[in-house]
């Protein structure tokens, strides 16, 4: 969100933004907040003048009673009531224009950095740096379902019956791997001196529009009934949270937190839900990283956490690349994203493995997250984010990458130790 202030004094360059993003529906609410923001300090400038106007009659009307002229204290009293009156009706009028002119602030997208390339959709996002060899074995890869099945781990089937589509069971090895690829992230990212958090895995309301627009809430969270909670899609969302209506002394920062969670989403507008396969399901697993910094140090803090996810799968033998988010392809908060995406053999292409942003003040200015300074003055915290890991996604491309001629699996020494020393999966059907 942005700063009001900003938006009055800068109305052409927020909606030249708004075109950038080709949200051009959106230009109209530039004019009109700005209208409603003039009217709202017209409001409250009355308001301060009355009720210094009221206090100086106030004070006259005990003088005029003693001085015996009660006709002149009576006339007070009823400026002093009217002033009353009128106070009363622009406190209503306050409220309600500040929630006009918020409603509108929330959606008003967030100005991109200088570098996001101008384009419609992901369809135009841009190719940055590719980092290991892209191999194609001169042997099939089969689709990661069955390399899952040819190790008895993973049950589809029972899954439906429970759950519905876009559930799984893992199992033996499997599920094992799963665990321990969490675990390397998890001590992986400690190594980096990131603190280790377990967040809570529901979140109230007022967190959820602080972290993330209402149309990405309306596509991701999944609401519990009865109750002012929603399951999180990713553990950003409780450890931006965590900070809510927080004054942060400077030398706390940066804040460099690395967070376990399950995540839950809806998956709306995903083109349904896979019967067979856990590229897009509606639960899932991930080590995630969060940075709470100085604005001026943000963009190094987005170099530093896109390169260690680069770091993570390139340790596990994964040829990956990063993609650069486009305008139109950034959330409404967004200043800057890039996706990590890993290579599949199979498909002889790469696909999204996890996504780093930059979300400039805009949590910050929603939650209330605040930094002291007392030289230069209180100001608002950077925030960003980055995906570790998110299995059972990744273990498709780990899996396709470390498969062998004879269907087992490669454990890159890494894993050995979360894995009991093995060395390899052997097919077991």
């Amino acid at each position: 969100m942005l700063d009001i202030k900003f938006v009055r004094a800068n109305p052409d360059i927020v909606k030249e933004n708004i075109k950038k993003k080709f949200q051009d529906e959106k230009l109209p609410l530039v004019d009109e907040v700005i209208e409603l923001d003039k009217e709202l300090r017209e409001a409250k400038t009355r308001v301060e003048y009355l009720r210094s106007q009221r206090n100086t009659i106030s004070k006259q009307i005990g003088m005029l009673m003693g001085q015996g002229k009660k006709d002149e204290a009576e006339e007070a009293k009823k400026q002093v009531s009217e002033m009353a009156d009128e106070m009363a009706a622009l406190d209503v009028k306050e409220q309600e224009l500040t929630e006009k002119v918020k409603k509108i602030m929330m959606v008003i997208p967030n100005i991109i950095d200088d570098s996001v390339p101008v384009g419609k959709d992901d369809s135009e996002n841009v190719e940055n740096e590719r980092f290991g060899e892209p191999v194609v074995p001169d042997y099939e890869i089969p689709y990661h379902v069955d390399i899952m099945e040819s190790f008895d781990g993973i049950d589809l089937d029972a899954a439906r019956k429970t759950s519905g589509n876009g559930f799984y069971y893992l199992k033996g090895d499997i599920a094992r791997l799963h665990s321990a690829i969490l675990s390397y992230a998890r001590d992986f990212m400690i190594d980096r001196g990131f603190t280790y958090y377990v967040p809570p895995f529901m979140i109230r309301a007022a967190v959820v529009n602080g972290v993330m627009s209402f149309a990405e809430m309306e596509n991701m969270m999944y609401k519990i009934e009865g109750e002012d909670l929603y399951l999180i899609g990713t553990s950003e969302h409780s450890m931006i949270g965590k900070f809510i209506d927080t004054m942060l002394d400077e030398s706390e920062l940066p804040q460099t937190l690395t967070s376990y969670s399950p995540c839950f989403r809806k998956e709306v507008g995903a083109h349904g839900i896979e019967e067979r396969g856990v590229y897009r399901i509606h639960q899932f697993e991930k080590q995630e990283m969060i940075v709470v910094c100085k604005p001026e140090e943000s963009m190094d803090w987005y170099n530093k956490l896109w390169k260690n996810t680069v770091d993570f799968f390139r340790s596990l033998d994964i040829p990956v690349r990063t993609l650069e988010c486009c305008s139109g392809d950034l959330a409404d908060l967004k200043v800057k994203s890039c996706d990590v995406e890993a290579w599949s053999p199979r498909q002889q292409k790469y696909f999204e493995v996890g996504s780093c942003s930059n979300l400039g003040d805009a949590q910050a200015r929603r939650l209330g997250i605040r930094v002291k300074n007392k030289e230069k003055g209180n100001y608002l915290p950077h925030t960003l984010n980055n995906t570790v890991v998110a299995p059972p996604r990744m273990l498709i491309a780990f899996l396709e990458n470390n498969l062998n001629a004879d269907g087992s699996v490669s454990i890159p020494e890494p894993l050995r130790m979360y894995m009991g020393g093995k060395e390899k999966i052997e097919v077991k059907k």
